[in-house]
């Protein structure tokens, strides 16, 4: 038997999800099934669907399977600065702010940290699920320095937050440090969110600061795994000698 029998599974599977045969969401056979369908073993198998799931083609379901990701998945940027509702506009796909919490609340310890701020000092809470396609797939929580943003209308939180802040507010947001991992989802996650059976969730955390330097909003933006990429553009800088 041909022992890169792996490669001519995994190219099988990919010609098939890249042309639509298989579909997003589809479950593809099981590990036994696909060896005797390829007569091949199951350690051969592992290693295909293994490489189908390091490119982004596959998600394994511990205990449920293999299933087919969103090939289309959507571009978020890494760097750059820009509110969902910008991102939507390029898109062009339906989408939809659910507003769950905006109002003032005493900072945690853990916010507080973030935001350079003594515990308990008030803040702007805004939790706001992003829904696209009919799927609630991000879930936002942001947090403002109150003595920066003095008022924040339910108006601004359901729409542009940084349109209503940069419009009316007349504050000019310069940069942020984002910091970005892939943790277990959180009972929260699930009440909130469209999670099916995904078990961890990518979260982009932003600490963005005015033109200023002054640190004014902690954002905490957690994303359904399978439906983004994140995407960023490198160019290499060569040492002078």
């Amino acid at each position: 038997m041909n022992k890169n029998i792996y490669l001519h599974i995994y190219n099988d599977y990919t010609e098939r999800i890249l042309s639509g045969t298989i579909a997003a969401g589809k479950k593809i056979p099981s590990e036994s099934e696909l060896a005797e369908a390829y007569d091949t073993s199951r350690e051969t198998v592992r290693k295909a669907l293994h490489l189908l799931s390091q490119n982004g083609y596959i998600h394994k379901i511990k205990g449920k399977g293999s299933f087919v990701l969103d090939i289309e998945r959507m571009n978020f940027p890494v760097t750059g600065l820009i509110s969902f509702k910008e991102v939507s506009e390029r898109l062009g796909r339906a989408t939809r702010t659910i507003l769950y919490e905006n109002g003032q609340v005493n900072s945690t310890a853990e916010i507080a940290r973030y935001l350079q701020i003594q515990p308990g000092e008030p803040v702007w809470k805004v939790v706001r699920a992003r829904e696209i396609e009919g799927e609630k797939i991000i879930l936002d929580k942001d947090y403002f320095v109150t003595s920066v943003v003095d008022s924040l209308p339910t108006q601004a939180a359901s729409s542009s937050i940084y349109q209503y802040l940069e419009e009316d507010q007349k504050l000019t947001i310069s940069y942020a440090k984002k910091e970005i991992s892939v943790e277990e989802v959180t009972a929260e996650d699930e009440l909130l969110l469209d999670l099916h059976d995904y078990r961890h969730i990518v979260v982009v955390r932003n600490y963005v600061h005015l033109v200023d330097t002054k640190l004014f909003q902690y954002t905490e933006s957690r994303h359904r795994l399978d439906k983004f990429q994140f995407v960023d553009f490198a160019r290499r800088v060569k040492k002078e000698m």
